[in-house]
């Protein structure tokens, strides 16, 4: 590396060879340091967090009832099928009056780890998340008022609020138990998480390989942290105009978070998704528009990195990306059981 450093330094300070050599080692230092984020830039997941049991399982029931919804036909697990991934095993989930949703209902699995909920990032936590798909007419399409009376008028919820708050059955007191429940949705104890812990014998080769691939061509630069996504957002596309595919077909949704804040900069801009399930899914992004793990990492690679993929590498980020799923009692998957295998 040409030293550019040193004329700089003679000309514009007080210099001398003591001054210079710090700020080589500093240099130096922070090279290191960033060689070290590169390797650990993937945590693994947290402890699941101790939270009041009664509390949990209220929230457990409220996630499961359909008397949250206009109709008493539509619950929070309707969207969210906890045996299998967390989210929707449809491109866009039914609601009330069976209404069609406007964008790909995201897993709730680890979702207590995101930044904020929903793709466009409207909602700051999980509490205030519960809002969202309680008033929306084509989810829920419900009022608190409503919901509370339905509530009131069951002795056996009734006993369990006013066992857990002062005040009962309140929505701040719905949306406590929901967001409880939601914080033990964490999964644990992937192959990666073992391989970062020490057990070399966790991951295969391929998964290796995938992870070096995942590491060499930048994706671990949105996909990090505990959740390996979920903490930054990004424009979905920012190599390669996604949306000129779409043509007239963009919708309102496709506009990210430009929806929550007005500003033209945050046009097309989402929170980067958790990949934690993403060997689970049955579809992928905002849209729906990919609906193979294989095909997901091909538009990932065009239009986030500018990138074509040879087939190999592809299956082999792949099988990385499958290493990063954990298990939760109420995950059945037969993906996660094969995982649980190797």
């Amino acid at each position: 590396m040409k030293n550019y450093l040193l004329p700089f330094l003679i000309k514009n300070t007080r210099f001398s060879l003591l001054h210079y050599l710090k700020v080589m080692v500093c240099f130096s230092l922070c090279a290191v340091s960033l060689n070290s984020y590169a390797n650990r830039a993937i945590l693994p997941t947290p402890e699941l967090p101790s939270l009041p049991a009664p509390l949990v399982s209220l929230g457990d029931t409220l996630f499961h009832d359909t008397r949250l919804s206009a109709d008493n036909t539509i619950s929070c697990a309707s969207c969210h099928d906890l045996s299998h991934n967390g989210a929707d095993r449809r491109p866009f989930s039914v609601g009330v009056g069976g209404a069609v949703g406007r964008i790909r209902a995201p897993s709730v699995y680890n979702s207590a780890f995101d930044l904020a909920q929903f793709w466009d990032g409207r909602a700051i936590d999980l509490q205030s998340q519960v809002d969202g798909p309680i008033h929306d007419e084509v989810e829920m399409g419900s009022d608190w008022e409503s919901i509370i009376a339905k509530l009131q008028e069951d002795p056996s919820i009734t006993q369990r609020f006013n066992a857990v708050f002062r005040n009962g059955i309140t929505a701040d007191n719905i949306r406590e138990a929901l967001a409880a429940f939601q914080k033990t949705l964490i999964l644990t104890d992937s192959p990666f998480d073992r391989w970062l812990l020490g057990d070399h014998s966790a991951l295969t080769s391929q998964q290796v390989r995938g992870y070096e691939l995942f590491r060499s061509y930048g994706c671990i630069s949105c996909h990090q942290g505990a959740n390996v996504g979920g903490n930054m957002f990004s424009r979905m596309g920012s190599l390669e105009n996604y949306f000129e595919l779409k043509g007239e077909h963009i919708s309102q949704a496709d506009l990210g978070r430009y929806n929550v804040t007005g500003n033209p900069n945050h046009r097309y801009v989402f929170k980067v998704p958790s990949l934690r399930t993403a060997a689970l899914n049955d579809f992928f992004f905002h849209d729906s528009s990919a609906n193979s793990l294989e095909d997901a990492i091909v538009t990932m690679a065009r239009f986030q990195l500018g990138r074509q993929l040879p087939e190999k590498h592809i299956a082999d980020i792949a099988a990385f990306i499958h290493s990063l799923t954990g298990t939760h009692p109420r995950l059945s998957s037969p993906l996660n059981n094969k995982l649980e295998q190797q």
